[in-house]
């Protein structure tokens, strides 16, 4: 049992090809495998589009005398589904139904989900009717596929009326019953419609995701309402939490050059609320799109890291902006500073300090002291007598009197 069990939480954790190991050794060991575990084989070969090796697997579950469960034979419609042999995924329920075993909403919901994904309602709603007739009632996941499919034929008023009836019911539509009415609608020009959905699901508890984003950015830009899109983006920042997996490159696709100073407050927005690997995000998104970077960027960058602690990361791209020819803006340097010696990395800091001392004049009197105190602190002398002597050069020393 021990060996079954393993197997199976292989096969769980979608390592097929250790989980087929094991059971191969299993076989050369003369232990019996269960229905478990072949159960677990048949799924995990199904998932990844290996229908022959399930089928083959199927076929030593019934010499071994075990008869396939509801949950293995929904594992093989969905793998009929998953390649397309969707005659062949309706045969086998009519053999569960002749062996006794009563098909559940999974069994329906798969076929009707995969004939929606292909571009068949009409077929869909058929599997649909036949399911009802046995007695077996559609669930969110049924309606949600029903309704995509309606609006990718563009059917808004049947999907609308299906998406009502749902709420009627008492189901709970998810944010992918959202996306693909938001979608619909945005596509049909009705944005007004979509926003309205927007603030439905966030008013219900139900968080858009990027999806719903992209579709509704992308919507109002293609309705000419830029300011919209860009105000929906730049919301983004405001959200506590930020939704995972963010695409900035999808969302910033209405952001044009002109718009750059937008993109750089929202990036800024990111490294106020210490969101680096958000703020990163937007960083890479803007090189993606071969954006023509300026200094605030990498002075924001590094100033962001620094408050976020990793100093390494800060180092990084202050270097990465002296290569492209920026000059390190002051206020952010002199943060990395007080980092680099606060990590103990004092020959950086010098180094950085002296980058500094040569690429910028010392214009503000507050931050030029503030230079001088954390090198004196650090006994760095040379370095404070090369300050002294740029904020003598720029004015900024009291005239003796």
């Amino acid at each position: 049992m021990k060996w079954s069990v393993r197997g199976s939480r292989l096969m769980g954790a979608g390592n097929l090809e250790r989980a087929v190991a094991l059971l191969r050794q299993m076989r050369e060991r003369c232990i019996r495998m269960n229905e478990i575990t072949f159960t677990a084989l048949i799924d995990g070969f199904c998932k990844k589009g290996f229908l022959d090796d399930a089928l083959l697997a199927l076929k030593e579950m019934r010499e071994c005398g075990i008869q396939p469960s509801l949950v293995c034979y929904n594992a093989l419609i969905n793998g009929y589904c998953i390649v397309g042999r969707m005659d062949e995924a309706r045969e086998l329920v009519g053999e569960m139904e002749a062996k006794g075993v009563k098909p559940d909403v999974v069994t329906y919901s798969t076929i009707l989900s995969a004939y929606c994904k292909s571009g068949n309602t009409d077929s869909a709603f058929q599997v649909n009717k036949k399911m009802l007739e046995k007695g077996v009632f559609p669930d969110a996941i049924t309606y949600s596929s029903l309704i995509r499919g309606l609006c990718e034929e563009k059917r808004l008023n049947d999907a609308n009326a299906l998406f009502e009836n749902m709420i009627k019911l008492g189901l709970q539509p998810d944010e992918f019953t959202y996306t693909s009415l938001i979608d619909g609608h945005c596509k049909e020009g009705n944005v007004e419609k979509a926003l309205s959905l927007h603030d439905e699901m966030i008013k219900i508890g139900v968080l858009p995701d990027v999806v719903t984003y992209s579709v509704l950015i992308n919507g109002l830009s293609k309705s000419a309402r830029i300011k919209e899109a860009q105000r929906l983006l730049f919301k983004l920042y405001h959200e506590d939490p930020v939704p995972a997996n963010i695409k900035y490159d999808a969302l910033m696709h209405c952001c044009r050059k002109a718009e750059f100073k937008s993109v750089l407050a929202l990036l800024k927005g990111f490294c106020m609320k210490g969101l680096m690997d958000e703020a990163d995000k937007v960083y890479q998104s803007m090189l993606d799109r071969n954006w023509k970077l300026d200094g605030s960027v990498y002075g924001v960058l590094v100033h962001g890291h620094c408050r976020g602690g990793n100093v390494i990361k800060a180092l990084r791209f202050h270097k990465q902006m002296l290569q492209c020819g920026f000059s390190p803006n002051l206020t952010s340097t002199i943060f990395l500073i007080r980092g680099l010696f606060e990590k103990g990395m004092i020959l950086e800091a010098d180094k950085v300090t002296q980058q500094l001392l040569n690429c910028c004049s010392l214009a503000d009197a507050e931050a030029s002291k503030a230079l001088i105190d954390l090198n004196m602190k650090e006994g760095n002398v040379d370095a404070v007598v090369d300050i002294l002597h740029d904020m003598a050069r720029d004015g900024l020393l009291p005239s003796p009197r």
